[in-house]
This record gives C-alpha cells, structure tokens and sequence, in this order.
C-alpha cells in the first residue's frame, strides 16, 4: 500500500520545485505532475505532488492522520 501525505505549497523554487509544509516539517518536493500554487494544498508521494487538494480537504486529511498517529502511541 502507498500512502500519500497531505502538505500546503509555501512557495514556488523554480520550474518543477516547490517548499511544501506538512505540519511539522517543510520540505522541498518536486511538481511536474501538478500546477500548483503557493497556498495550494497536494497530496505528495516520494517527493511529488500527484494531486491538488482543496484547503478543506487537505486539512481534514492532515488532522485524520493526526488522530491515527495519536492512537498509535497510547
């Protein structure tokens, strides 16, 4: 199973780079699948953006994978 993580697009570094946030880390990723733009949300896989999310949907997704990762430490 793959999984890819939500993050917010914070700014465009050049043709195929962008810095994207993931909550707790930021981290440059590639672009060339997806346009995008700073404010954008992505789904990221291995360092590329595969999707646009809309905000709704990237920071529900963020806070799902919060609570998961919450209950795997009690």
């Amino acid at each position: 199973m793959c999984i890819a993580i939500p993050a917010e697009v914070i700014e465009i570094r050049g043709e195929s780079i962008a810095l994207v946030d993931f909550g707790d880390l930021q981290q440059e990723i590639r672009i060339d699948l997806v346009d995008v733009e700073p404010g954008d949300f992505v789904l990221v896989h291995v360092g590329f953006a595969i999707q646009r999310l809309s905000r709704e949907e990237g920071l529900e997704t963020r806070e799902i994978f919060r609570q998961v990762y919450a209950a795997m430490e009690e």
